[in-house]
């Protein structure tokens, strides 16, 4: 049986084994950094963010009461390039996002207003500017006002910014495999197994469909080798399952009284949740049966790997597809914190050697 105090080794060096006290120590590092980053490009830019909002009324206003056509643009970055040569924001591409950007954020104040944000006064603007704004880098912001076509979707990227220290190209790729749409839709117990805030943060974290399109597959594969091929490529994993995910392993061995040996599929530990994460991944689609294999090892991640300080582990399904009643059902009763989702794979499969031998094989016969 394993030891109950044993801690598991998330990073393996010559010199030294980190183990989960490291792992969040260094999570937090890099949590804090990135936000003396963030801090240190938005207080650069908070001024120039105030006068791009003022800048953005001007355009639209002058362009309304004088019927100045497009060429305004090219002329006004041209005038203003000539002023101020070292300044970077004056090229004719940032002066129209200076632009669509002021139109969106200014036509919805409302919804700041109603969701609780602080509005802010802006000198030479007689539009208020949502407060929000002026704590994101403005390239970040750039690629929301290009990307998004609502302000919900906008806000939850904004939100996701701050809260996770996103670089832009983390940013892009989240708008990109639209993290908004995705996020809290897994079919999950958490309300009745979690407490709060526990329970919400945890569905957040979970996403429905989860898109695997990083790799790519033989036409037929086993669930071993899509296993392989996530553990292959882990760090693109990581990067789908979200900020605060640390691989442990694959294939764990959880030893029970008996002496005999389990092994889940993956195990993560969530430095946010502070509790482990057990992956179990199937290539059909969901049956009631798989939530009783979970659950048992969801369970005995509590009793194996759960330390002191550490919150109720959780599981989560990976499936080809779901019935979300049959889901529902299958959740009803079971008492230890588990989620379902699906998964989208690469749509164009590696062909195997054996398949292409035949497709030729097939193709001769054909013009016989």
């Amino acid at each position: 049986m394993a030891d109950k105090n044993s801690i598991p080794q998330f990073v393996n060096s010559e010199s030294f084994m980190a183990d989960k006290n490291y792992v969040n120590w260094l999570s937090d590092l890099k949590k804090r950094f990135r936000m003396s980053q963030l801090k240190a490009a938005v207080k650069v830019n908070t001024e120039m963010l105030k006068f791009y909002w003022s800048l953005g009324e001007d355009i639209c206003e002058k362009q309304k009461q004088y019927k100045w056509g497009a060429n305004f643009m090219k002329r006004l970055s041209l005038d203003l390039r000539a002023e101020f040569p070292q300044a970077e924001g004056f090229s004719v591409v940032n002066l129209y996002y200076i632009k669509r950007w002021f139109v969106f954020y200014s036509s919805h104040t409302d919804f700041f207003y109603q969701a609780g944000k602080k509005i802010q006064e802006v000198e030479n603007s007689s539009i208020p500017m949502p407060e929000i704004l002026n704590c994101v880098p403005w390239r970040h912001q750039t690629v929301i006002v290009s990307k998004c076509e609502d302000i919900g979707t906008a806000s939850f990227y904004l939100q996701k910014v701050l809260a996770e220290n996103m670089s832009r190209m983390e940013l892009v790729h989240a708008i990109e495999s639209k993290l908004y749409e995705r996020t809290g839709k897994a079919l999950n117990n958490f309300d009745v197994t979690l407490p709060q805030p526990q329970n919400a943060l945890a569905t957040e974290i979970i996403k429905d469909p989860y898109k695997l399109d990083f790799f790519s597959l033989p036409s037929k594969f086993s669930e071993m080798g899509l296993e392989n091929k996530l553990a292959t490529n882990i760090t693109r994993f990581l990067l789908e399952l979200g900020k605060g995910f640390a691989y442990v392993g694959r294939q764990m061995e959880l030893d029970t009284p008996s002496g005999k040996s389990y092994f889940p599929d993956m195990v993560f530990y969530h430095t946010r949740l502070k509790c482990y994460v057990v992956v179990e991944i199937k290539i059909v689609d969901f049956m009631p049966e798989f939530i009783g294999k979970l659950n048992f090892y969801v369970s005995a991640a509590d009793e194996l790997l759960k330390g002191e300080g550490d919150n109720p582990s959780i599981g989560i399904l990976l499936c080809k597809d779901k019935d979300s009643s049959v889901v529902e059902w299958s959740l009803r009763g079971i008492t230890t914190p588990l989620g379902v989702a699906s998964y989208q794979l690469q749509e164009v499969y590696e062909r195997t050697m054996l398949e292409i031998k035949q497709e030729a094989a097939e193709l001769s016969l054909i013009h016989i």
